[in-house]
């Protein structure tokens, strides 16, 4: 066998020891000294989990987080009708659906997707501040910045979900005579609707909290009034804001489950008054009331954008990040350019770090967090502690990916001193919960029988873990960790915003001193390693895929 096919066989393996050895690198390549923690960093830590259980719940602070939290949500269903609108344009056009395996269709196809590509790239709190710095401090600014990169991401998975449907129904449609038009809407459509439908309402629940900082650039919501307690370090009321957060998520979260529960229920079965009427419903009320509220309400003009002075301020801040009219441009000069990768690399390591803490704290408590273990179907047995442990893990997850990482990342920072650590914390709190959850429910959907087996033999939950359910799931598990180590390392930027580093906090302070041309820059980096980190996932996931075909029998 040559050197190249025993590679091949044992690239599973490879590719594990590859992210513990990169988990390991980012772990040594920080200073863990004593001077880590803040001065006062044990006392702020006592007062801040001691208001967690105190939040303030007078009159006063929970009608204005009522207040904000209906702004939030405006903000966040108004981007999502963006990122729909793009999604369906770009994603079908990428999809090669509709113009067919021809020379002009691939050209099309490949145009669109590298376009969705460019516009997920790039963070929305990013797409924020660009706005903001071309047509101002206008609620746009905010909509835009979350439409445009959700809008990219839709659209990857809407191209994806209809490249990849059955075409035996497809050729059926064709053979009829039907265009490639009506096989779009008759054929291609009702069959991914569920999935795209299930997908969206997922990413609705990301957008509100992606809408929450935008606070960052100074628009209204719920993550300016936690912005604002923080400044004030009335931690009682950042808790109270967090939970509105959280309520938020949780009923997004219920009303995404009830409507897919309906729409796998046969049409002729269905109540009269289900889910998915329900759904359409409100769906409606929500964009109506949200674009009343933006152009009446908020008196915000989508044509005073348009404004003379905005287009000029827009031309001279593009024509600065280009370097137009610039004696020395930031992206030309080679002491620069060296500043630039070193914080790159302590971007990287950012993330890869925030990735192993995210793997390690899910794969230590997802056991425990499966509906198999606390009902007994995984163990044959019903342990008086496996439910409470149940609701507390599930509870803690929900807890943690309600947050969104800046506020983390801030609240982070009053206890550890600003670098990578506090960076890495706080991407991995928020990813825990969303890595956690995936993989339980992995674990829920497994075959159980080997597992029992270990049990009958006398097994711990060490042992069950790590030679029942891990090798069963493995591959799965790879498949998600890879899928969130492309969020993690795209949301890096935005924790440093906060004071943790990296690309992100550089990008601050250039965007605060306008030096536009670093800007470009920094942008150029952050956009090399989202792109290599998407290739690397991807290539990665790939390889999983193979070697679990390879290994059933």
């Amino acid at each position: 066998m040559t050197l190249i096919s025993r590679i091949s066989l044992h690239r599973k393996l490879i590719l594990t020891i590859s992210l513990i050895c990169a988990f390991f690198w980012s772990v040594f390549s920080v200073s863990w000294d004593k001077d880590l923690f803040n001065s006062n960093g044990a006392n702020t830590t006592f007062l801040i989990l001691g208001s967690l259980f105190k939040p303030n719940l007078s009159p006063e602070i929970l009608i204005l987080g009522v207040k904000a939290t209906f702004i939030t949500l405006m903000y966040a269903s108004a981007g999502m009708l963006i990122a729909i609108v793009i999604a369906v344009i770009f994603g079908t056009l990428g999809s090669g659906v509709l113009f067919g395996n021809s020379v002009f269709g691939n050209a099309i196809a490949t145009i669109s997707r590298s376009f969705l590509g460019f516009i997920r790239a790039i963070h929305e709190l990013v797409w924020a501040f660009l706005f903001v710095s071309s047509i101002g401090l206008s609620p746009y600014a905010a909509v835009f910045a979350l439409g445009i990169p959700y809008g990219g991401i839709l659209g990857r998975i809407l191209a994806d979900i209809l490249a990849d449907a059955p075409k035996n129904s497809i050729l059926a449609l064709r053979t009829s005579g039907a265009s490639r038009l009506q096989t779009l809407f008759y054929g291609y459509l009702p069959m991914v609707s569920a999935n795209i439908i299930s997908y969206t309402m997922y990413r609705f629940e990301c957008a509100l909290r992606s809408s929450a900082i935008m606070s960052f650039i100074g628009i209204a919501g719920i993550g300016y009034q936690i912005q604002l307690s923080l400044s004030d370090l009335k931690f009682d009321e950042v808790w109270t804001f967090i939970f509105f957060l959280v309520a938020m998520a949780v009923l997004l979260d219920f009303w995404s489950i009830k409507l897919r529960e309906s729409m796998n229920i046969p049409k002729h079965e269905r109540k009269k008054m289900n889910w998915v009427q329900i759904s359409q419903v409100l769906a409606v009320f929500l964009a109506l009331t949200t674009w009343i509220y933006i152009i009446s309400l908020d008196d915000a003009s989508f044509f005073g954008i348009f404004t003379e002075n905005n287009l000029l301020f827009a031309k001279k801040f593009f024509s600065s990040m280009f370097g137009i009219g610039v004696e020395n441009p930031a992206f030309l000069d080679i002491e620069q350019w060296k500043n630039a990768i070193s914080l790159t690399i302590e971007t990287i390591i950012m993330g890869v770090l925030a990735i192993g803490f995210t793997a390690v704290a899910s794969l230590l408590t997802v056991l425990l967090a499966s509906k198999n273990v606390a009902t007994g179907q995984l163990t044959m047995g019903n342990s008086l502690l496996t439910k409470p442990f149940f609701y507390l893990i599930r509870g803690f997850y929900i807890f943690t990916r309600s947050v969104p990482e800046l506020v983390w990342a801030m609240l982070i920072v009053f206890i550890i001193k600003p670098g990578i650590i506090p960076g890495a914390i706080a991407l991995a709190l928020h990813n825990i919960g969303i890595l956690g959850k995936l993989w339980a429910e992995v674990i829920d959907e497994m075959d159980t029988r080997p597992i029992r087996n270990l049990q009958l033999n006398g097994a711990n939950y060490v042992q069950m873990l790590f030679y029942g359910v891990i090798p069963s799931v493995f591959p799965q598990f790879l498949s998600f960790l890879f899928y969130r180590a492309e969020v993690i390392i795209r949301t890096t930027i935005v924790v440093g915003l906060a004071g943790a580093g990296g690309l992100g906090q550089e990008f601050k302070m250039s965007m605060s001193f306008f030096d536009y041309t670093n800007v470009t820059l920094l942008l150029i980096c952050y956009i090399v390693i989202v792109f290599v980190t998407d290739f690397l996932s991807g290539l990665s996931r790939k390889i999983v895929k193979e070697n679990s075909a390879i290994a059933e029998p």
